[in-house]
């Protein structure tokens, strides 16, 4: 039996405050801020290579909404479509929690292939190159967001790192996953910056994005392993939704980065504002 005493007690409320109806979450909050850090990141980027800085500003809303509209699709098709279709109008209440990141990455690709179009002109492995680098960062402020909410975690663990998650009910100290899925992001977003600044792997247009591919979700899918199932229908399975729909993103990844390394380097000119 645990000692009650031996582990981490969680039971932090997810509101900063309110005021009447409307409500300040830290997971809203996180997740605001790692969209306005990304932007600073992104402006850098450009700056940094000769981009046109007033690309910014509509990559920035195609992104945002993207990954709103895209998570949130994500867990309603993926996680919840029993309810959801019989509760449509429960679909638009993003505030009640449900994104799945996967539908977040699918959400942001097909937004960046109608930007590039529009809008850059370059090819859509361009854009990816360099949007991930954030988007490592923001997922690890979403992962952080999750945490505050006491929702995500892992099965019941012995280790002195466990969390028991008061605030639902918990007696079981469970693995925080949130905190292992934020920290194997929080790596992935340093590795992927130090390549666009410090090398020349920019330059092999895929590269980059394949590799965020691989790390993101070939840790995604091992930590699943130790998580508890978020929907009923996962019980007994021998791999979960996360793990089958992580699989195709990491051999996706692969492929890209043998792809990038097998071309000749990539030069843009740089554009003037």
């Amino acid at each position: 039996m645990q000692s009650f005493l031996a582990f981490i007690h969680w039971n932090v409320n997810p509101e900063i405050f309110h005021i009447g109806s409307l409500s300040v979450r830290w997971y809203g909050l996180l997740f605001a801020t790692g969209f306005l850090i990304g932007y600073n990141i992104v402006e850098k980027m450009f700056k940094f290579e000769g981009a046109d800085i007033k690309w910014l500003e509509s990559l920035f809303i195609y992104m945002l909404v993207a990954t709103v509209i895209g998570a949130r699709l994500g867990h309603v098709l993926f996680y919840g479509w029993d309810y959801y279709s019989q509760h449509p109008a429960e679909i638009l209440k993003v505030w009640h929690g449900g994104l799945a990141s996967h539908g977040g990455a699918l959400g942001i690709f097909i937004a960046l292939i109608i930007w590039s179009r529009k809008v850059s002109k370059r090819p859509v492995l361009w854009v990816l190159d360099r949007v991930v680098v954030p988007t490592a960062l923001v997922a690890a402020m979403i992962r952080t967001g999750n945490l505050m909410n006491s929702e995500i975690y892992g099965v019941a663990t012995n280790l002195p790192w466990g969390f028991i998650f008061e605030r639902n009910g918990e007696e079981l100290a469970k693995h925080p996953t949130q905190i292992y899925e934020a920290l194997s992001y929080l790596i992935t977003f340093a590795v992927v910056l130090y390549l666009f600044f410090k090398t020349n792997l920019r330059k092999k247009e895929g590269f980059i994005v394949g590799l965020f591919f691989v790390m993101v979700f070939f840790s995604r899918f091992m930590i699943e392993f130790i998580k508890e199932d978020q929907e009923a229908f996962e019980a007994g399975m021998a791999l979960n939704m996360g793990q089958w729909l992580s699989v195709p993103f990491v051999l996706g990844g692969l492929l890209l980065m043998l792809r990038a390394l097998k071309k000749p380097d990539v030069n843009y000119p740089a554009v003037k504002s």
